[in-house]
This record gives C-alpha cells, structure tokens and sequence, in this order.
C-alpha cells in the first residue's frame, strides 16, 4: 500500500520543529522512522505534515552527567548497542538492545522513538521503567522531566502533549550493588515479545533491595508487579512467581493463561540473574 498525501519539511532546530506542531493540528515527528513509515503505507496514520527533525543537531549523544546516563532522544539503537558507556553504565539497556528488531531497524531506528512510540510490547518503555528513568520533554513552555511512571498512560498514549518533542531520556548510573536481568520470549529472534521481562535491584547482603520487574507484552503499557517485588526481595522466587497480579489479555501471540503462565516462567529466570550477579 502506499501512504496517503502529506507535505514534508525538515528541521534544523528544536524551535521550529515546535513550532510547526503549533501550526499544523494533523503533524508527525519524524526521526527513525521503522514504526511511522509502517503505519503510513497501512493508511493507520494519515498526517498532513510530516516534521523531519533528524537535521536537528545535538540530539543523538550519549554522556554520563554525574550520577546518571544521558542518551538523546535521537541515538540510533546501533549505537546505543555499541556505546561503551551504556555497557559500562546502563547494563539492563544493554542487555536489551539485541532483542529489539532485526539489524536493519537498529541501524536507523531511534531510542527515543521507542520510548516515544510507547508500544506496549517494546523493550525499552519496560527498561526504562525497570530503572525508574525519567524522559527530557520540549516544548513551548521550554522543558520538563517526567518519570517513566508517569509517562506511560496507555496504548500508545504517552505524557507528550501536541506541540511537545522528546529530547532525551536518563536512567540512573550503575553502582557496584547494581544488579539487572532481562528476558523475553518471541517465536523468533527480533520479532516482538510475547512476554519479556526487564529487572533491577540492588545487592544488600545476602538479599536484595529495591526489586524493580517490569513486564512487556502483557497490558496496554509496561508494567510493574510489586507484590512480586517484595517477595523476591525477601529471597521467595516461588512466592514472587505466585504474588503475579497480571491481567493479559488474548493476542494473536498467545493466550492470557499462556501468557501469565511464561510471565512465570521469565521471572524464575530473571530472578537466577540478579541471584547470580549479587553472588
């Protein structure tokens, strides 16, 4: 299929790219483009005017700021999958990042497009929240931070108002009590997730603390299973595995039991990760 009529313009700044969103009620943001240009050429989304803001310079770096990790909203995945810094840093996004698409959409797609996008069963809205991240958010007000918590709203639904660019996402550095895991489940490798499950804690002792689980591909946005959380912060892998208050629901992918019952199966896995890294 090809997409309907639209103009195109390309920016070279944050301000003018704002400012179009003001003037067009019917404009998308353009960066990587592996999800838009798909939902383009099915005709589910019909803009008038398409903002290309990959001219926009100072948007795709990767800094370490003190006791956190900066990425811009417009890194490629390929590179954030390189980064020295994140592997260093930010080890759960660089767990993730070989899951996410095949080669040819890492290469051009964006981590902020991702975390923009807000697909329910992507890998890194789940990471971000795993890591209590925060999103850097523009526009015309100037900008503001909003937690990964809040920023998820639903399907597809996100903090981002219409006139707003997402300009970069921080996550807090790792420490040497720092520990993750990551694991999903696809009927193949780079396609999305059935279930997947993305983890953070922190060694205390012989334990853990501060138990963060957050699931994709099981609701209309990543979620966390707290009840979980403190069962496995008290070393009950069982008990956390039971403590699931899940709700999927059926998809093509699978059923609702057949989900809950892999969320299961994820979180024993998950759970050996972070037991093993703290030993």
């Amino acid at each position: 299929m090809k997409p309907a009529p639209f103009a195109y313009k390309k920016t070279r700044t944050l301000k003018e790219a704002i400012a179009l969103l003001g003037k067009h009620k019917d404009a998308r943001l353009l960066a990587g483009g592996q999800s838009l240009i798909a939902t383009l050429n099915m005709r589910l989304s019909a803009p008038d005017l398409l903002i290309d803001i990959n001219g926009i310079k100072g948007l795709d770096g990767i800094i370490k700021k003190g006791s956190s990790i900066e990425i811009g909203a417009l890194a490629r995945h390929t590179q954030v999958e390189r980064s020295e810094l994140i592997a260093r840093h930010a080890p759960l996004i660089a767990l993730a990042m070989p899951h996410i698409g095949h080669a040819a959409i890492r290469n051009r797609g964006t981590f902020g497009g991702s975390i923009a996008f807000a697909d329910p069963a992507a890998e890194l809205p789940a990471c971000l929240l795993a890591l209590d991240g925060e999103i850097e958010i523009t526009g015309p007000k100037g900008k503001r931070k909003v937690k990964a918590e809040k920023f998820f709203k639903g399907l597809f639904e996100t903090a981002l108002g219409p006139r707003d660019v997402l300009t970069a996402i921080r996550v807090p550095a790792a420490t040497k009590d720092t520990r993750v895991g990551f694991a999903e489940l696809a009927r193949r490798h780079g396609d999305y997730a059935i279930v997947g499950l993305a983890a953070s804690a922190r060694a205390n002792g012989k334990g853990l603390s501060d138990v963060r689980l957050a699931y994709f591909g099981v609701g209309n946005t990543p979620v966390r299973v707290k009840k979980a959380e403190a069962a496995l912060a008290s070393g009950d892998v069982d008990g956390a595995v039971k403590a699931l208050d899940l709700d999927p629901h059926d998809d093509v992918q699978a059923t609702a039991k057949v989900k809950k019952h892999l969320a299961g199966v994820l979180l024993r896995r998950v759970a050996a990760q972070l037991m093993e890294a703290r030993s």
